[in-house]
């Protein structure tokens, strides 16, 4: 098996991995009032914290997505496109993660005390950390780094000719709203997270097709 191959197939398995693990974030996490003291419960709920950590891994391993897509057109006009879309997806998932970082260790805390305190006054601790200008701002530029990273994959694999043209659509389109869709109601958040799961099972399969179209012709060879 060719080892650049391997390196495809590899990361369209973790890309698919990460489509279902945004679909756990959606699901798992409750989505309670914030400033009440059951929303303080949700933050200290083992499905928030399984949700965000499922989201912190699911950052990590989109962008090593957009390496394998570099490996995988090499030699290819696009490859170039991929490899900005790989660098772009790193910077912006690592400014992001110190956000779900947050999210998940202080909000815990923060409910842990508020639920053992009966005092739903300090889920505004919690609340003036989240609208932290500094927090927010890293987290705008990391989740917008993550969006065009998306856009610029999109690109890559349009004009690939050896993957589906479409594929790298639905994955962009759902980077590009991932920050607007923290606005929307539960419902349609997991809505956003199953078009994650298949933007990132697409583009998966397109590169695990395109490995073994590969490998054939190298036996062939």
């Amino acid at each position: 098996m060719n080892g650049y191959q391997s390196r495809t197939r590899f990361g369209a398995a973790g890309l698919a991995l990460a489509g279902v693990l945004f679909l756990v974030y959606e699901t798992a996490a409750p989505r309670k009032d914030q400033d009440t003291l059951e929303g303080a419960a949700s933050w200290a709920s083992t499905g928030w914290a399984v949700g965000h950590v499922a989201a912190i891994f699911g950052l990590i391993l989109i962008p090593l997505a957009w390496g394998a897509l570099q490996n995988n057109l090499q030699d290819n006009r696009s490859e170039k496109l991929a490899y900005l879309a790989a660098t772009l997806g790193y910077i912006g998932s690592a400014l992001s993660i110190s956000y779900y970082g947050a999210e998940v260790y202080g909000l815990r805390a923060i409910g842990d005390r508020a639920v053992a305190d009966s005092n739903a006054s300090l889920t505004k601790v919690g609340y003036d950390f989240r609208t932290d200008a500094i927090a927010v701002t890293v987290f705008a530029i990391g989740l917008a780094l993550i969006a065009a990273a998306a856009i610029v994959a999109a690109v890559a694999i349009w004009r690939s000719g050896s993957l589906a043209r479409w594929s790298g659509i639905p994955m962009a389109v759902a980077m590009v709203t991932y920050l607007p869709h923290f606005a929307l109601p539960h419902g349609a958040r997991i809505g956003w997270g199953a078009l994650v799961t298949v933007g990132a099972w697409w583009i998966a399969v397109e590169l695990w097709r395109s490995a073994t179209v590969r490998d054939a012709e190298l036996v062939a060879a």
